[in-house]
């Protein structure tokens, strides 16, 4: 039998055994909020939730202790940020954070995912003391979390480390920042552990290293004069070393966390990915191939030595004269270094071979990269469908999330996935007025689908935990400023007021129909039991 009409034949005989113990005389008391849609192919302990960054919410950038970090002398640097503003204030969660913990719960999730500034915490990182206040502030968001219901789900680094780090030794491209790292994540392991229960390490190393490191468009802006325009760097080894380093620091702080904190806090570590879907742009094998080489180059780059202790060996075979090398030492570490696995994904791209045919200058098509054009249409037809105001990266293909979550559950023997980011961007522009804004049904529509897409995946046996909504609120989006909105409520940037879109209201209603648990009688010799 295969696996759908299984699933389905299981759902039917459950169904028909609650029907029958409630027509039963039988003592017992049974709750609709104890009961799911039984047509939901999700788990019933599925994370429903939001998500966030520190740097693109807190604001209070050098309140109560806290010291700058990379992002804070990035965007004070003129030119480097679209609109030409900063995070300083951002929408200054850190002191609307019970405000924001209300939203979350009138949303109905069960789960908020958000970031610690590792500067808040370890302003000159291990070279400095702990910040009291900063470890206050994200006990006291914690404990208010866990007050409404709502599951922590906590990054430990969103693409910002304490300036001091960069200043002394370079950052990512010096090993000393696995130690900086590893005593960082202890100290968090520390502090919150007894109340958070699942740990991200790092969000997107993959974009950190190409944007930091290759195009220069990230912090600390380094590239070489072919890829972008910078000062310093070296696009075709650097990206490979910072990677390197990140991801011995994922599995030192895994190795950490397992062996002194995993047994008493019982809680779960992983990793963050941004996950692109990459369609071949012909049946050709030559695309094919190309395709695959574009998943090496970004996602497998990290999930295969975290996994397998060893790169892809697509980019061994083009890359492999400046990939680093991992040590029998790095490689026992690195043997299987996380319980989950958690995917971005927004948008997907046609992908054609470089090796065989010519390309034209773009991303992907230098040898580093893995050979291979990326683009958003084929013979001038879109990949996706146009939404009005899509960010410019953003192609709306909501088959990509079925592809990508089927792909890492068909190479990774089906790793317990969370989608940890999802949502739609709108480019707001001088024309935009608020009714606009707060009537987003095209964010509804591209939700509808990619969640639509997400179940069919989870039908055919995806073990898919969670879809957190980039994002709770409209934030500062890194070099886009606050020109896009993402933002299930929209923010008035002048008085930082919150106000409800309708993609608010339909998740809200989305929640509703999938959670929710099945209780299952137990039968004390008397009656049954709930």
């Amino acid at each position: 039998m295969g696996f759908h009409r299984l699933q389905n034949a299981l759902l039917f005989l459950l169904e028909i055994i609650l029907l029958l113990i409630i027509s039963s005389s039988s003592p017992f008391i049974l709750c609709d909020d104890d009961l799911i849609n039984l047509n939901s192919p999700l788990p019933p302990n599925f994370l429903f939730g939001t998500a966030s960054s520190s740097y693109q919410f807190e604001g209070a950038y050098l309140a109560d202790g806290k010291g700058l970090g990379n992002w804070d002398v990035y965007t004070h640097i003129p030119g480097n940020i679209i609109d030409g503003s900063n995070g300083d204030i951002a929408v200054d969660h850190y002191h609307r954070y019970l405000e924001d913990v209300n939203l979350m719960s009138s949303l109905g999730v069960n789960s908020y995912r958000f970031s610690i500034s590792w500067s808040r915490i370890l302003p000159k990182g291990i070279y400095g003391d702990v910040n009291p206040e900063g470890v206050n502030f994200y006990s006291k968001l914690i404990d208010a979390l866990l007050l409404k219901g709502i599951e922590p789900f906590l990054t430990l680094t969103h693409y910002d480390i304490p300036q001091e780090l960069e200043d002394r030794y370079g950052g990512w491209l010096s090993p000393k920042s696995q130690n900086d790292f590893t005593y960082f994540a202890e100290t968090c392991f520390k502090q919150f552990g007894n109340r958070v229960k699942y740990w991200v390490t790092f969000n997107e190393p993959n974009i950190q290293a190409m944007s930091g490191y290759r195009f220069g468009t990230n912090p600390p802006s380094r590239c070489s004069t072919h890829f972008g325009n910078c000062s310093n760097g070296d696009s075709e080894r650097e990206p490979f070393i910072a990677a390197h380093n990140m991801i011995l620091s994922h599995a030192a702080a895994v190795h950490v966390y397992r062996t002194k904190y995993q047994k008493e806090q019982g809680g779960s570590i992983g990793i963050v990915l941004q996950a692109l879907w990459h369609e071949p742009l012909s049946n050709s094998m030559a695309d094919k191939a190309a395709a695959e080489r574009a998943r090496s180059f970004t996602l497998n780059w990290f999930l295969d030595p975290i996994i397998h202790g060893k790169y892809p060996a697509e980019m061994e075979d083009i890359a492999g004269s400046v990939l680093p090398k991992f040590s029998t030492s790095d490689q026992e570490k690195l043997n299987m270094a996380l319980e989950f696995i958690g995917i971005n994904h927004y948008t997907s791209y046609y992908v054609q071979d470089c090796i065989n045919s010519s390309c034209e200058p773009g991303f992907g098509v230098s040898w580093t990269e893995g050979l291979y054009q990326q683009s958003s249409e084929r013979t001038g037809v879109p990949i996706g469908e146009s939404l009005p105001g899509t960010v410019d990266w953003i192609n709306v293909y909501p088959q990509g999330m079925e592809k990508i979550v089927t792909y890492v559950m068909e190479r990774y023997n089906n790793t317990p996935m969370f989608i940890t980011e999802n949502g739609y961007g709108f480019a707001e522009n001088l024309e935009t007025n608020t009714k606009e804004t707060l009537h987003d049904d095209y964010r509804v529509k591209y939700m509808a689908d990619y969640l639509d897409a997400l179940l069919t995946a989870v039908r055919k046996g995806a073990d898919v935990r969670s879809y957190f909504a980039w994002s709770l609120l409209d934030n500062f989006e890194w070099k886009y400023g606050y020109t896009v909105r993402f933002g299930l409520h929209q923010v008035d940037y002048a008085t930082l007021k919150r106000s409800k879109k309708l993609s608010a209201t339909w998740y809200k209603e989305f929640i509703e129909k999938h959670k929710g648990k099945v209780i299952i009688p137990q039968h004390n010799g008397e009656g049954f039991q709930y």
